[in-house]
């Protein structure tokens, strides 16, 4: 039996927050707990002496509170947080799909397999 998982390509996260409101109707979190955490890392010189060369790393990552949507899923339809991605960063499937996309798009991404 395959696991399914998230494959979170960074590259083309735009920090707009809307994962982890999706996330947080879909769920019912209160205030201070999240199924899904915008990370920010930056921004910071890479090269230094030019001004222009800047990091700013913005990813989105499962909490131990993701359930991966499990009650939307068995309905056929996506987790919230790869539905409402305005960035289109977020993909779902089966890990061994998402590692084919993850090796035919090298960059910045992450596959998120839960505990269990």
């Amino acid at each position: 039996m395959s696991k399914n998982g998230l494959l979170i390509d960074y590259k083309y996260c735009t920090g707009c927050h809307s994962c982890e409101v999706a996330c947080k109707n879909h769920l019912g979190l209160k205030t201070g707990k999240w199924g899904i955490k915008l990370t920010e890392v930056g921004p910071f010189i890479i090269e230094a002496g030019t001004p222009d060369k800047y990091e700013w790393i913005q990813m989105p990552v499962p909490t131990v509170l993701c359930d991966m949507c499990e009650d939307e899923v068995t309905k056929g339809y996506k987790p919230m947080c790869a539905h409402h991605c305005m960035g289109n960063c977020i993909d779902y499937g089966t890990v061994e799909e998402l590692a084919v996309k993850m090796a035919e798009r090298p960059g910045r991404q992450t596959l998120y397999m839960p505990l269990g």
